[in-house]
């Protein structure tokens, strides 16, 4: 597979869906929806990178070295369920979907995600199950119509207002986590800075992409504007 270019499709009728955008938009909700709506399958690649931060930190890899993250990259087996109903991960063989939304794992993906070594990985994962879609597939995340699927027939970047992305991501989270709405603007703003500004696969809106602010619109409005870019797409063949 040429590097940097979208798989060939597998059918007539699949259409690729790249949907970017930094935590709190409502990527994750929206594109499933939006996948299970039109019949086709979804993959969240930020559980990819949750789910290699995981691993990393089970196995005693100090995250913020890049050399030891870079040498242990090829190492974990990650399987990705793309079924939008009921998406899996798993982590050699076991069930990771729950350990990864923890808040130290939050915390450290950044740092994980940067590594180049950890980017080409989960890369050619990411690109070899769109490949696989037989009839199309939704991908969300931070670099996908820029870096992993640069010829996407739809690309959609989700933005909104930090404070409208920290009450939505607080509303996520459970326990001590839920009570500091003010501590969660400050991570996510934290966030967007390191991945923005990181050297490989930056945070970014490819310049073909269609940009959406979710700040004061609904899921379901935005579900339905994301369903009806994709169906003008497939109408427009």
């Amino acid at each position: 597979m040429e590097i940097g270019s979208t798989p060939a499709r597998t059918a007539p009728a699949a259409v690729i869906v790249a949907i970017d955008g930094p935590s709190g938009t409502g990527k994750s909700s929206t594109s499933r929806a939006v996948a299970a709506r039109l019949g086709l399958s979804y993959l969240d690649t930020g559980a990819q990178y949750r789910a290699m931060t995981w691993w990393m930190i089970n196995n005693g890899i100090e995250v913020t070295d890049a050399v030891a993250v870079a040498t242990a990259a090829g190492k974990p087996v990650l399987v990705s369920g793309t079924d939008p109903a009921g998406p899996t991960i798993t982590v050699d063989g076991a069930d990771a979907s729950a350990p990864i939304r923890t808040q130290e794992v939050t915390s450290k993906v950044s740092a994980v995600s940067a590594v180049p070594e950890v980017r080409t990985v989960v890369t050619e994962l990411q690109r070899s199950i769109a490949a696989a879609a037989a009839h199309g597939i939704v991908v969300e995340g931070r670099d996908i119509g820029t870096t992993v699927l640069p010829d996407a027939d739809v690309k959609i970047f989700l933005t909104a207002s930090p404070e409208a992305r920290a009450a939505r991501r607080s509303g996520e989270l459970t326990g001590k986590e839920a009570t500091d709405v003010a501590a969660t603007k400050e991570a996510l703003i934290k966030r967007d800075a390191a991945d923005s500004s990181r050297k490989t696969s930056p945070l970014a809106r490819a310049d073909d992409a269609i940009e959406v602010d979710t700040t004061d619109l609904t899921l379901q409005q935005v579900i339905d504007r994301v369903v009806s870019l994709v169906e003008e797409k497939r109408a427009a063949g």
